[in-house]
């Protein structure tokens, strides 16, 4: 299955997305005060790096690594998404066609025993600092000619929100629900060709009802 089909779900939703703003909808902003669970979420630098796959030969991927702590009063279940978009309106999903090799390649290049990719960190998170898990996320990259990307970080809060809109090609009302997410936005120079290990630059961070 190749990246493009793997978006199908992803389209559909900033379709439905789309209907809502045409219908006089905003998407909704987060609760200034978190109203549910939410975990502490600090994210590493965004690099890209090249790695050789199989019969494909050398191939670009996105990674990144974070940690999450639960400071949030209650032993959770923990399961995040990851996307990454860019201006051009790819949007992939973290693991999406990573072979094993490449996530095995960077957990050895990062030398750090507490590293846990995105299957392996699925699970209970613990209250407390002395629990905090430490993720690895990579993308393998749709493009690297690119002026400005976003990372979508979704599992780390239970708020939710729901917009009601009329549905244009079905005239029926239909509800759309919104996650709160963190998202990490970074300027590009048009092509990262030649990046190297350099992060890139981080031009804002926030909170987001996506």
């Amino acid at each position: 299955m190749t990246v493009d089909t793997k978006r199908v779900s992803l389209v559909v939703a900033a379709l439905l997305a789309f209907f809502a703003i045409g219908a006089g909808h905003r998407p909704p902003e987060p609760d200034p005060l978190p109203q549910r669970w939410e975990l502490d979420f600090i994210p590493g630098p965004l690099r890209v790096i090249t790695l050789e796959v199989g019969d494909e030969g050398l191939q670009p991927f996105f990674y990144l690594t974070y940690r999450v702590t639960n400071n949030s009063g209650e032993d959770l279940q923990f399961a995040p998404i990851f996307e990454i978009g860019n201006e051009n309106g790819d949007v992939v999903r973290a693991g999406v066609d990573v072979p094993r090799s490449v996530r095995r390649a960077l957990l050895e290049l990062l030398d750090n025993p507490l590293l846990e990719d995105q299957i392996q960190i699925i699970g209970p998170i613990l209250q407390g600092r002395e629990n905090a898990k430490d993720g690895l996320v990579i993308w393998r990259a749709p493009s690297l000619t690119t002026d400005e990307l976003a990372v979508y970080a979704a599992g780390f809060s239970g708020e939710t929100q729901q917009v009601e809109f009329e549905n244009p090609d079905s005239g029926e009302t239909e509800t759309l629900t919104f996650r709160k997410t963190y998202m990490v936005r970074y300027a590009t120079p048009g092509t990262l060709v030649g990046q190297g290990s350099k992060p890139l630059q981080v031009v804002g961070e926030r909170w987001i009802m996506r």
